[in-house]
């Protein structure tokens, strides 16, 4: 592919963002155009410990917290119909969707 759209979607809710990714992957091969994808990037993980206790007495317990942020990229062909299509895709408000037209 010599010029192409790349989609970068980002998300806490994975199966949100499994939908998002396959709803662009459906668009791009109804108006047969070019598409590599949804390829999954390393999910990031944030960890946070905190003591259980607020003021520093008792026993020493910890709850430990997690928050993943999983990703994905997609190339298609730019396309103007599709293009369109995807624009005017639903998105949900919890997955981010970045675009960018390369050459």
């Amino acid at each position: 592919m010599a010029q192409f759209a790349r989609i970068k979607l980002t998300s806490t809710n994975l199966p949100e963002l499994e939908k998002v990714a396959s709803d662009i992957r459906e668009i791009a091969d109804k108006t047969g155009v070019k598409v590599r994808g949804p390829q999954p990037l390393p999910t990031k993980k944030l960890k946070i410990t905190t003591r259980k206790a607020p003021t520093g007495e008792g026993s020493h317990t910890f709850d430990h917290w997690q928050l993943r942020v999983h990703r994905r990229i997609l190339d298609v062909q730019p396309d103007d119909r599709t293009m369109r299509q995807i624009t005017k895709l639903r998105i949900p408000d919890d997955v981010k969707v970045e675009l960018i037209l390369t050459s």
